[in-house]
């Protein structure tokens, strides 16, 4: 089965091409019937994410591009202009690729190995996943597990929530052990609460200057919400402060905290101020026990990070090469099955007649060795007769290539070949003249 798969990311086209050509989740069943009675294809797995829509199938982008462009309404030459394609060993390094996070905004973001296993299950619970696609999307989440096992792809920060949080991991060893207090609600704040609960973080505390919206934020991350002027209340509880705001004015000066760590007997506060202009005063900076770092500061971790993404992805991508090939190979391979498989049953036949024909002359009182000669003799010429015609019509033709692959098939040595090859040895044995 020919593999392909067409899509749009953020690389290929704007948000607002990007949002019109997005599957929800609750239509994709309905989406992958229509789209298979559709186009007539036997197998076929959609992926939707905020930044991608790919198809996965056994049919022709031209076929795939017009269904999409009419299934969402869209001009067919807007799609045109913005979409890429890639068939067989490419679509499969295509997969390859998205799964490791090689092909995201954010290199190597692992949540997109997580929608793409989200998108094979739905589709098999469709019923649009065959042999081809399953081995496909199998072999895809093996690499990609591969690639998060053997590089390090996913392990340097490249956000600036990511980055707040693993400076934070620098500075507690243990943070389940920590209460953190986030100022804002925005969607940076959003990040960082997501990433410190990924790293265990013991309680959070949401702060905004309106409650609903704390409310909102913290139903989400089992959080406490407080008001901006509940701060001081709560700051003592602190072990990890992190502030992203609007603000045009500090929200946190050097008083309160001063406060806070007597309350807290002086045991360190990390604080990250990633809000420009800045939500905590600079000389918070100059207290001990306060590890204060800035966006400037994060910025050096930021870099730091995507350089050695980039030397991870290297060897990713090498990787996601071999992979793909050996896949390749062993798809072309298992296409020889059949082949291999009628030509034994047919030199079996033939076997099998030269055989009865020697047992019934042995039986009638031939000579047994004479019949053995005879019958090894047919049973040669009968066998390398086809291959025979082959090499006589390359020759003839002067079809060199031809020759030397039918010769490398048969096991014919290069350097046998000559001038004086004898192409008509093992034409069929004469019948002889009772």
């Amino acid at each position: 089965m020919p593999i392909l798969a067409l899509g749009i990311n953020h690389d290929s086209a704007p948000v607002a091409v990007r949002e019109r050509v997005a599957f929800a989740p609750e239509v994709m069943p309905s989406a992958l019937a229509e789209a298979r009675e559709a186009l007539g294809c036997q197998e076929l797995a959609i992926l939707s994410t905020c930044n991608r829509t790919e198809i996965y199938a056994d049919s022709t982008a031209e076929s795939v591009l017009r269904w999409v462009s009419e299934y969402h309404s869209v001009p067919l030459e807007q799609l045109a202009g913005c979409h890429y394609q890639y068939t067989d060993e490419t679509a499969v390094r295509h997969m390859m690729r998205v799964a490791c996070g090689l092909d995201s905004l954010v290199l190597g973001e692992p949540q997109i190995l997580g929608q793409m296993k989200s998108a094979y299950a739905v589709a098999r619970e469709s019923g649009s996943v065959g042999s081809t696609l399953h081995n496909v999307f199998q072999q895809v989440f093996s690499v990609a597990k591969k690639v998060r096992t053997e590089t390090a792809i996913g392990e340097n920060p490249v956000s600036v929530a990511f980055a707040a949080v693993s400076l934070a991991s620098r500075i507690f060893t243990d943070l389940g052990q920590q209460t953190a207090l986030l100022i804002g609600a925005g969607e940076t704040i959003e990040l960082v609460a997501r990433h410190l609960l990924d790293k265990g973080v013991k309680q959070l505390i949401v702060a905004n200057r309106t409650l609903q919206r704390a409310q909102s934020l913290a139903e989400n991350f089992n959080a406490e919400p407080i008001l901006l002027a509940d701060i001081p209340e709560y700051l003592s509880r602190a072990d990890i402060v992190i502030s992203s705001t609007a603000s045009q004015l500090p929200i946190l000066g050097k008083g309160a905290v001063e406060t806070a760590l007597k309350q807290r007997r002086h045991r360190p506060m990390f604080m990250v101020d990633i809000a420009v202009p800045r939500d905590i005063e600079a000389q918070v900076g100059k207290l001990d026990d306060v590890y204060l770092y800035t966006v400037d500061d994060l910025r050096g971790v930021i870099d730091e990070g995507k350089r050695l993404r980039e030397k991870a992805a290297e060897a990713a991508d090498e990787i996601v090469d071999r992979a793909a090939q050996g896949f390749m190979r062993e798809q072309r391979s298992l296409q020889s099955v059949d082949s291999i498989r009628s030509y034994r049953q047919q030199a079996q036949s033939i076997s099998k007649d030269e055989l009865e024909k020697a047992l019934i002359q042995l039986r009638s009182g031939g000579d047994p060795e004479q019949l053995l000669e005879q019958m090894a003799r047919s049973l040669t010429n009968k066998l390398i007769h086809a291959p025979t015609v082959a090499l006589r019509q390359a020759t003839a033709d002067g079809d060199l290539e031809r020759l030397r692959i039918a010769r490398e098939i048969i096991g014919l040595a290069a350097e046998d070949a000559g001038p004086d090859t004898d192409v008509t040895a093992g034409a069929p044995e004469k019948k002889k003249l009772k």
